[in-house]
């Protein structure tokens, strides 16, 4: 029985990992059905009511103070980052882009658990996380080959959406490393949805984006997103009860090539062959310093 029950966990948090290689796909779509902080705003919105109704309503009182106000911070400031470089970027494919940079937060995390731990270092660690980079210059560089005159050239064109693409992985690299110290084990998630969700929404209203308007296919879209993100986030915290960890940790890492495949297919995108490999990096680049720096069971978040 414990088994099956171990093989239920772990299947839910393969869906978890599957759901969310959705996120780039979808949070595109709806800010070109919307607009990118409507969108997000309602997306989050959404995925809140969501989780609250699957999780129960968050009470503030059963969460430590520092873990609602530093590591809800991080979290809102996270989300915002990624949703709106999706969305305020000038292309599909650029969006592409904005969510490779995204997928350097697992080594960014594990570069910054390595420069506050006091233990031994694998020196494979370094060289695996300028390979990540690689693949990301890779990828915006394009067929042309990477040159920093080419890179420079192609940020310039949309510096702010790169700016809080690379503002995510860091802080999302930040979120993992201090709420594993000041969580003691609880997880705030749906609270720090509707954090989110209220802070877009004042942005909106504060922007100059266009007034709100349903169709049915953007409304079915919207509540598809919103369910779906809320489902992963569900579905991998009853996947850390029991799952597979070491399993589920290294299935992970290619997160990012499940979600270029997902979002090139949903947002008919085709993409170049440099882009693929570019992808591969990241991840392998990724999943080798997740493999010389595990010692034990891992500590997972999205």
């Amino acid at each position: 029985m414990s088994y099956i029950r171990d093989n239920k966990y772990t299947f839910y948090g393969v869906m978890a990992i599957l759901l969310w290689s959705t996120v780039t796909a979808l949070i595109r779509d709806l800010s070109e059905l919307f607009s990118p902080i409507a969108g997000a705003a309602m997306m989050y919105t959404v995925s809140a009511l969501f989780l609250m109704s699957v999780m129960g309503i968050p009470k503030i009182k059963d969460y430590p103070k520092r873990y609602l106000f530093i590591g809800g911070g991080l979290f809102v400031t996270y989300e915002i980052c990624l949703a709106l470089s999706l969305g305020m970027a000038n292309s599909r494919l650029q969006a592409m882009e904005m969510s490779i940079i995204n997928y350097l937060w697992p080594a960014l995390t594990i570069l910054l658990s390595v420069m506050m731990s006091r233990n031994k270092v694998n020196i494979l660690v370094y060289p695996s996380i300028l390979l990540a980079f690689t693949g990301v210059a890779w990828c915006i560089a394009g067929d042309q080959g990477i040159s920093l005159s080419l890179l420079l050239t192609n940020i310039s064109g949309n510096p702010i959406t790169y700016s809080m693409a690379f503002s995510a992985a860091f802080i999302w690299a930040i979120y993992c490393v201090v709420t594993q110290k000041i969580s003691n084990g609880k997880n705030a998630i749906a609270l720090f949805f509707s954090a989110t969700a209220v802070t877009l929404w004042i942005q909106y209203f504060l922007s100059n984006e266009p007034r709100l308007h349903f169709t049915l296919p953007s409304t079915f879209t919207l509540l598809f997103a919103g369910m779906v993100i809320g489902t992963g986030y569900a579905l991998w915290n009853q996947a850390i009860i029991g799952g597979n960890i070491i399993l589920l940790g290294t299935l992970s890492y290619f997160t990012p090539v499940f979600s270029t495949m997902f979002a090139s297919v949903y947002l008919s995108i085709s993409l170049t062959g440099s882009f693929w490999q570019g992808v591969a990096l990241v991840t392998l680049g990724s999943l080798i310093c997740f493999l010389v720096t595990r010692t034990k069971k891992p500590s997972l978040s999205h």
